[in-house]
């Protein structure tokens, strides 16, 4: 190959990156405002869930998952959410700062790496991206954290979370956790209610609604007095 072939070669080669690039801008912002009005029906983990169950010869598992309005949700999930997982959720845009500052300094000191992911960010993991805790991950979260936080509002942001997130084996978002764990409409959870299912996150399969060990007494208690802390109740 001639020197001019090759640099031929690697023009070609930047044009596609460069036409792959703005292709993934495009269309991601484009998802993302489309996003901000219509009901979300699924996820990515929750297609992540249903691959799984093919790898692991279950065959295929329904997921029990019903989208809600704002209006046919208690308001006191939002607000346990926000007491349980992220209380500066209207200051930012997106980021914790502090926290993941607090995080890493943690970590740099020898303790266990915490989590210090916003609710805008789990949002954009579970509706776009994978488990996985890449850096390649955690670029494309932070990318999608960013649009979301532009074209969406706080409210939507919240709506989405409590729709899509996990709250039991094959049991996402707040409507099917309450028709399953306390046979009600979420529209009709109590504040002591929505504490636990608050509680359960991120993790509902080692803390379990249907069965709340001790730990996870704590943490509703612990999130009620929150929501009074932050005049929610």
């Amino acid at each position: 190959m001639t020197k001019k072939q090759k640099i031929t070669r690697l023009q070609k080669l930047k044009r596609w990156l460069l036409y792959a690039l703005l292709t993934f801008i495009g269309g991601s912002v484009l998802i993302v405002i489309l996003l901000r009005f219509v009901p979300i029906p699924t996820s990515a983990f929750m297609m992540q869930k249903h691959i799984a169950d093919y790898q692991s010869d279950k065959g295929f598992i329904e997921i029990q998952q019903q989208w809600q309005s704002i209006d046919a949700i208690s308001p006191h999930i939002f607000h346990a959410v926000i007491a349980a997982e992220d209380q500066l959720f209207y200051q930012h845009f997106g980021f914790d700062i502090s926290s993941i500052y607090a995080a890493i300094k943690t970590r740099s000191n020898g303790g266990k790496l915490r989590g210090a992911s916003t609710i805008t960010q789990q949002v954009a993991k579970n509706l776009f991206l994978s488990p996985s805790r890449s850096l390649w991950r955690k670029g494309f979260e932070a990318w999608f954290t960013l649009l979301i936080e532009l074209f969406w509002s706080k409210e939507r942001i919240l709506l989405v979370y409590v729709n899509i997130a996990e709250f039991g084996d094959h049991i996402y978002g707040v409507e099917a956790a309450s028709q399953r764990y306390y046979g009600i409409s979420a529209k009709q959870l109590s504040p002591s209610q929505a504490a636990l299912l608050a509680g359960s996150l991120p993790n509902p399969l080692r803390f379990k609604v249907a069965n709340p060990n001790s730990q996870l007494r704590e943490k509703q208690s612990w999130i009620l007095q929150q929501m009074r802390n932050l005049d929610y109740l």
